[in-house]
């Protein structure tokens, strides 16, 4: 008698152990291993919480830390929220300082004595900065044009792309969608500048440029996230993503010196640029006097499919003129498109390396990424000596399964 009691105990134990094996697996709440993942995990955001990481930021202070940001996106964020982290050990190890409500799409830059942010104050919101004296841990509230306000006109669109300090006024590119429906389309395209020496949060001390539309009638759909670059004969570009089904180009549109007045020229304007449907991050080394670049190309192992999805594959890639571009060396690469990605690059030179954080599509052990565009990481990397790397020299995250062609 007492055996059976011993074995029914038994068996509902057994039962219960089981249950909540099988409500672990529903809800995919297992512990996720982390240390399959390249570089250094800053945040993670698993992909059952539906809030998916974005728009990663990377900047130096003068004292040494590293300060990322990204925001959050997907059916379980507000499309509002930022996250500031700092290193304080040249990014072996991160630490959150600060969570931001009422900011997306932004870029960190550090500037006479403060660091700022710049982006929207929401997905589609409105175009505004903020400013942080004590290395990000507290910041400036937007409430109104005089206090970091720029644009409330409107619905506005950006990425974390170069702030530019150039003829005495600091330069950003940025979008806004009209009329407000759809994605791309209705991107206009404009460039934003201000003195060095002025109020960054007061809006009278920004000068707006025209704001040109996508054509219909040219190849693809739009052009978002632009960079502006300085060229070797002194002039200010915008260079933007250009979303086609090819993929593979760029958009280069003018900017007048003044800042008030862009425009493209379709004839000159459309310029080959590996992985240019996506995201890409432009800065210049005085160095090797070369424009050099960390953009997700696509590999003849993989051509056929989505361009604008394949994402599996970080490269950097340099040029002497800004229109002809080729890669150096591949920097991340996995095969699985479809579930990986290393993408939306920001990245910053610091002597002879690279350092850079990526939104990153990864292997979790509990089910991994939503997609490859719906990341669950945001990672750092360093690339050591940049300048010497080659298509000889291995991916960070270890040898290519072929060889490059």
């Amino acid at each position: 008698m007492e055996s059976f009691k011993q074995q029914r105990k038994y068996l509902v134990l057994h039962f219960i152990l089981f249950f909540l094996f099988i409500t672990a697996c529903s809800h995919k709440k297992f512990l996720p291993d982390h240390s399959r993942v390249p570089g250094v995990v800053i945040d993670y955001s698993p992909a059952y919480t539906q809030r998916y990481i974005g728009s990663p930021s990377l900047a130096i202070l003068p004292n040494g830390d590293y300060i990322a940001s990204h925001d959050f996106f997907g059916k379980g964020s507000a499309y509002n929220k930022t996250r500031i982290h700092r290193s304080r050990d040249r990014g072996k190890n991160w630490n959150l300082i600060s969570e931001i409500d009422g900011q997306f799409w932004s870029t960190l830059f550090y500037h006479r004595g403060a660091l700022y942010l710049i982006g929207t104050s929401q997905q589609n919101g409105y175009a505004i900065i903020r400013r942080s004296t004590d290395g990000g841990v507290t910041w400036t509230n937007p409430i109104d044009l005089e206090h970091g306000l720029l644009l409330a006109d409107g619905e506005y669109h950006c990425a974390p792309v170069p702030v530019v300090e150039y003829r005495g006024r600091l330069w950003r590119a940025m979008e806004d969608r009209n009329p407000p429906e759809g994605w791309g389309r209705n991107f206009r395209s404009f460039v934003m500048s201000v003195p060095v020496d002025a109020d960054l949060l007061n809006a009278q001390n920004w000068t707006f440029s025209n704001r040109l539309r996508y054509n219909q009638e040219w190849p693809g759909s739009a052009w978002l996230e632009g960079n502006i670059v300085i060229t070797s004969e002194g002039k200010i570009v915008n260079i933007l993503r250009n979303h086609t089904e090819t993929g593979g180009k760029a958009c280069m549109i003018q900017v007048s010196d003044d800042g008030t007045q862009i425009s493209f020229d379709p004839e000159i304007g459309f310029i080959d640029f590996p992985g240019g449907c996506k995201k890409f991050t432009i800065r210049y080394d005085s160095l090797t006097h070369q424009y050099w670049a960390l953009s997700n190309v696509v590999l003849d192992q993989h051509k056929g499919g989505n361009p604008e999805r394949t994402r599996n594959t970080l490269a950097l890639i340099s040029s002497t003129n800004l229109r002809n571009w080729q890669i150096r060396s591949i920097i991340l690469y996995h095969p699985d498109v479809k579930k990986v990605g290393f993408q939306y690059a920001d990245w910053l030179i610091e002597g002879s390396d690279i350092v850079t954080v990526v939104r990153t599509a990864y292997d979790d052990g509990i089910g991994g990424a939503h997609n490859c565009h719906d990341a669950n990481y945001l990672t750092f990397h360093r690339i050591p000596k940049f300048r010497n790397r080659t298509l000889t020299d291995e991916p960070l995250n270890g040898p290519l399964p072929f060889t490059f062609k």
